[in-house]
């Protein structure tokens, strides 16, 4: 599966700082200081109805985290999958009565373009599950044949008791696990399981679904965790250092992803920090396709808002909150994209060395992009109301915002 383009990251007078990001698994801020190349996994969409708000906003976090580390002069190596096949994508497919594959595909290539439109930088790796099931089989059957993993009336479960860290990404008690699982696409109340918290690695074939030839596991296909789990250690091995999702992924997802990954390697953690962002309400209500409550990016970028607006009305939040999209955040978001484009257009201003320091300061402490936004208002407001004469400020203020918030002035 490949990718989207990418947009051109300006290079920078100096160098950025490491980021001190919050882990969820330790509750706190940790400070990352990658190798020459840094890390990071992103879970991607499930390609049924995408891509709203809440996605938007997920990606621009990690996005920045790219940003932030690419300031320091670092490589960034970023793995992105799809989940093009799992149950909402069939259950919508069948509803709509429209070829589940083709219905992966169209919402996979509408949410290339927009990640496309918001300056979003690409994966290196963008994987697919279905292309990822050579290499999730001979996991499943590792997990099986060492004792972790059982088989129930065909399907394949994971049991969480052989990973004796198991519980330690979310910090949950066995019943909010519980509950959220249910919540969450689990099954906790099927009879025969050894535990009520055991996750599906390999679900049998069931007639009228796609299923694909799983060696001694049988026809089936591949459990939800399992294949971010065995994406990531083909590209990325165990330790790496950002794995990022959603705040809804924390459990069950990224929980039982690490269990998975530190079954099959005997290694602790799968990943250095745990980052999750925050959720975007809409009326009061959590953002979410099965509400259907959903802003949509392709229908504001076809309404005519400007990608570089929606973008910013993403930054004025910081990533972890959770906030609500409104109409007056989308017009905040434009009135100051117009004055940023109108301060950089001047032929000199105020300085801006020491703005590019407070952009990297802000996004360096866990991704304030907030603070980061003011301190572009407080230069633009300078240039209205005093202009200056470094004819070169403009220029500097222009990349500096492209490079380090992906906002095109």
């Amino acid at each position: 599966m490949y990718a989207w383009p990418a947009s051109e990251v300006p290079a920078l007078p100096g160098k950025g700082r490491d980021l001190r990001i919050h882990d969820t698994a330790t509750d706190g801020l940790v400070t990352l200081a990658p190798g020459p190349v840094a890390r990071i996994y992103v879970c991607g969409i499930t390609p049924y109805d995408a891509t709203h708000i809440g996605h938007a906003a997920t990606y621009n976090a990690f996005d920045l985290v790219q940003r932030v580390w690419l300031d320091t002069k670092r490589q960034v190596h970023y793995v992105q999958n799809v989940t093009d096949v799992d149950d909402p994508l069939l259950e919508r497919a069948a509803r709509d009565a429209i070829d589940w594959v083709a219905l992966a595909e169209k919402e996979t290539a509408l949410f290339r373009e927009d990640m496309t439109a918001l300056r979003m930088l690409p994966p290196r790796h963008y994987i697919g599950a279905v292309e990822a099931i050579p290499g999730i089989v001979p996991l499943v059957e590792r997990l099986r044949d060492s004792g972790a993993a059982y088989e129930l009336e065909g399907d394949i479960y994971f049991s969480v008791e052989s990973d004796p860290d198991f519980g330690k990404v979310s910090g949950l008690d066995a019943a909010a696990m519980r509950l959220l699982s249910a919540e969450r696409g689990g099954d906790p109340d099927r009879a025969g399981k050894k535990n009520p918290l055991d996750p599906m690695l390999w679900t049998a074939a069931r007639e009228g679904e796609p299923s694909w030839d799983g060696g001694s596991l049988g026809r089936g296909r591949p459990g939800w965790h399992i294949e971010c789990v065995a994406i990531a250690l083909d590209h990325l091995g165990m330790g790496f250092d950002v794995q990022g999702g959603g705040s809804d992924l924390a459990f069950p997802h990224h929980e039982m992803g690490a269990s998975h990954a530190q079954a099959l390697t005997g290694e602790f953690p799968m990943a250095k920090a745990y980052v999750h962002a925050g959720m975007v309400a809409l009326h009061g209500e959590k953002m979410s396709k099965s509400k259907g409550n959903l802003v949509f990016v392709s229908k504001l970028r076809r309404d005519g808002v400007d990608p570089a607006a929606i973008r910013l009305a993403l930054l004025a939040h910081h990533y972890r909150a959770d906030w609500e999209w409104t109409d007056q955040v989308l017009q905040d978001a434009v009135a100051r994209l117009d004055r940023w484009r109108a301060a950089v257009s001047r032929p000199d201003g105020p300085p801006a060395e020491a703005l590019v320091e407070e952009i990297r300061q802000a996004l360096s402490n866990d991704l304030a992009a907030p603070a980061a936004l003011a301190a572009v208002d407080r230069w633009a407001a300078f240039q209205q109301e005093h202009g200056g004469t470094d004819e070169g400020a403009p220029g500097v203020v222009s990349r500096a915002v492209d490079a380090l918030l992906g906002v095109a002035l």
